[in-house]
C-alpha cells in the first residue's frame, strides 16, 4: 500500500520520509503481489490504489501490456516520483494520478483488476473504500488486496524495545482510527463490501541474513526517529524523544544478533465481482 490515498479525515501513520520510501521502493510485483500474478492476462485494465512510488505498479504494467494501468495515490510528491521512474522504464501503457480511495474518479465497471497493497490498514472506513473499488470493477473482474497483520509479526531474539515499538505502533494507529492488524480482517471487510466467495491466502517477508537484518533494522531505526510515526507519537503524547531513541537503538541491536530473524506476516484476498 501504499498509503497516502485516504480522504482528509484519515492520517497516514508512516508519511513519506526517506526511510519509508526506502522500504516502498524495494517492493515488486513478485514480492508483494504474487497471489495476483497467475490471474493477470495481457490486455487487462488495472488500477493500483495507493501506489506510492509505483515500483509494484510498473511491474504490473509490464505484465498486462498493452492493457492500460493507472497508479493512484493522494500524495502529489510521491506521484511525481512514480512518474519519473515510469518514464525511465518507458512504459507507454502506464499513468499515475492523484486521487482519493473514497471517491475514485472513474466510471462504473472501468477496470478488469483493482489492486491495493498495504492500504486498508490505514483507513478509518476500509469497507467504504472497498465498495468504491467494487464499483469501478467490471463484472467478473478481480479485486486483489494485501495487508500486514502487525499483531502476527514475530522476531527473535526477544527485545523489550521491539515489544514497546509494537505497542506504540498499535496505539498510534488507533489514534488515527486505523487497524494495524488489518490482514486478519480482510475477508470480513471484502464480504462487507459486497464481494462473494473471497479467496484468502497468507505470505510473509522474512529478514534473516546479515544484509536483510541490517536493511530492515536501519530503515525502522530511522522511521522511529524521523517519520510521521515519530511525529504522531509525540503529538498524541504516547511517547517521548528519549523513548524513541531507545526503540531505534533496539532495532539496531536486534540486527546484530547472528540468530536474528524478523517475520512480517501478510494476509491477502482475491475476490471476483
Amino acid at each position: 500500500m501504499y498509503l497516502d490515498v485516504m480522504a482528509q479525515i484519515d492520517r497516514y501513520t508512516h508519511g513519506h520520509h526517506e526511510s519509508v520510501l526506502r522500504s516502498h521502493t524495494w517492493r515488486t510485483a513478485q514480492n508483494s503481489a504474487g497471489f495476483l500474478l497467475p490471474h493477470l492476462k495481457s490486455g487487462d485494465r488495472l488500477l493500483d490504489v495507493g501506489c506510492g512510488p509505483g515500483t509494484i505498479t510498473m511491474d504490473l504494467a509490464e505484465l498486462v501490456a498493452p492493457g492500460n494501468v493507472i497508479g493512484l495515490d493522494r500524495s502529489t510528491d510521491v506521484i511525481e516520483r512514480a512518474r519519473e521512474a515510469a518514464e525511465a522504464r518507458e512504459l507507454a501503457n502506464l499513468s499515475f494520478e492523484v486521487g482519493d480511495v473514497y471517491n475514485l474518479e472513474f466510471e462504473d465497471s472501468s477496470f478488469d483488476v483493482v489492486y491495493a497493497h498495504q492500504v486498508l490498514q490505514h483507513l478509518s472506513d476500509p469497507i467504504r473504500a472497498l465498495e468504491e473499488m467494487r464499483r469501478v470493477l467490471r463484472d467478473g473482474g478481480w479485486l486483489a488486496v494485501r495487508d500486514g497483520d502487525y499483531g502476527a509479526f514475530s522476531w527473535s531474539p526477544p527485545s523489550e524495545g521491539l515489544d514497546r515499538w509494537m505497542e506504540l505502533y498499535h496505539d498510534i494507529t488507533r489514534e488515527n482510527g486505523a487497524e494495524a492488524n488489518a490482514g486478519r480482517y480482510l475477508v470480513g471487510w471484502v464480504e462487507g463490501a459486497g464481494f462473494e466467495s473471497p479467496e484468502p491466502t497468507t505470505s510473509d517477508w522474512t529478514y534473516e541474513t546479515v544484509e536483510e537484518r541490517e536493511w530492515w533494522a536501519d530503515l525502522w531505526a530511522d522511521r522511529v526517529l524521523y517519520s510521521e510515526f515519530a511525529r504522531q507519537g509525540l503529538e498524541y503524547g504516547l511517547t517521548t524523544s528519549e523513548e524513541l531513541s531507545e526503540i531505534s537503538d533496539a532495532f539496531r541491536a536486534w540486527s546484530e544478533s547472528a540468530e536474528g530473524i524478523f517475520v512480517v506476516v501478510h494476509e491477502e484476498v482475491l475476490a471476483r465481482k
